[in-house]
């Protein structure tokens, strides 16, 4: 039985939309051996903070190119667009080159450097003028009050204007050439073409168990099943191995990014965002193959 005809039975449907394939790694030797270099940086289990939110994609002191993404995390709350009433839920704001509000009962007001989320979005582009920048996510409920659950602020150097060409390694040179090149790759915009992904594996990574793994969606906004928004709607992870379902982690809250413990070998993960009351799939699901090649004791 294929992944498709297993897929079929599990949601009783007849009518599947195709699957997307996740973005391949870099097919460029030093490229390649680069993004495989942070791949335990990026799926590392933390569970020093039950509840938080941070930029999963960009660092302190990351130098990148304008204009660029950033990836929201948030973990111990789910994500619902603003006006929709749910204890536990909220959406993302960033504060651009601005301090976190002092009046801790007032409304985030809408400004150049309060940017507002209330859509649901996974994530946004920003377009900032070269020079150093600083940024923080500032979660907020349903009528944009801060619930002060907010990131460490993260200080940025906008280095210039983004051209079409990726940037360089260097193998004389591979440590900060890789660096710089990696800083830049994650804050690439993401093409039409790939509106629904696990943000942080590329197809045929290798990973150690248990590891994290984050969700992001453009076009829609994620809102947690026992909602109404207009064009939203929550991720469901199937983890698959060959034609048989391993697990299936359901977001029904409005999370965002998942932990997954499993044996070694060779898995399918497909991600999909579905409507919270019909659970009808409103984009391709998307599958990324991983092999889980080592435990770790957390």
């Amino acid at each position: 039985m294929s992944i498709l005809s297993l897929r079929g039975l599990v949601l009783g449907v007849c009518l599947l939309p195709p699957i997307a394939v996740a973005a391949p790694l870099p097919a460029d030797e030093l490229q390649r051996q680069c993004w495989l270099r942070y791949t335990r940086e990026r799926t590392r289990v933390d569970l020093r903070e039950p509840t938080m939110v941070a930029f999963s994609n960009i660092e302190r002191a990351h130098r990148l190119r304008s204009p660029f993404a950033v990836d929201f995390a948030v973990r111990g709350m789910g994500v619902a667009p603003a006006g929709a009433v749910l204890p536990g839920t909220g959406h993302h704001h960033i504060l651009i080159d601005t301090p976190l509000p002092i009046d801790i009962g007032a409304k985030i007001p809408f400004s150049d450097t309060h940017k507002h989320f209330g859509k649901g979005q996974t994530g946004a582009v920003l377009d900032l003028p070269a020079g150093r920048h600083t940024l923080r996510l500032l979660f907020a409920d349903h009528d944009h009050r801060p619930y002060f659950v907010y990131s460490k602020e993260v200080e940025i150097e906008v280095i210039g204007r983004r051209s079409g060409e990726p940037l360089r390694i260097d193998r004389q040179n591979f440590d900060a050439t890789c660096r710089s090149w990696y800083q830049d790759e994650l804050a690439r915009p993401r093409g039409p073409a790939e509106p629904l992904q696990v943000l942080n594996l590329r197809d045929g990574e290798a990973v150690t168990s248990p590891f994290n793994v984050r969700f992001g969606v453009d076009g829609f906004g994620v809102c947690a099943s026992t909602l109404t928004a207009e064009r939203s709607g929550h991720f469901i992870l199937d983890v698959l191995q060959g034609d048989r379902l391993v697990k299936t982690v359901d977001l029904s809250n409005g999370a965002t990014q998942a932990n997954l413990v499993l044996a070694n070998g060779g898995y399918q993960l497909q991600l999909r965002f579905v409507d919270g009351k019909t659970r009808r799939d409103l984009l391709p699901p998307a599958l990324t193959g991983i092999v889980v090649q080592s435990q770790e004791r957390l």
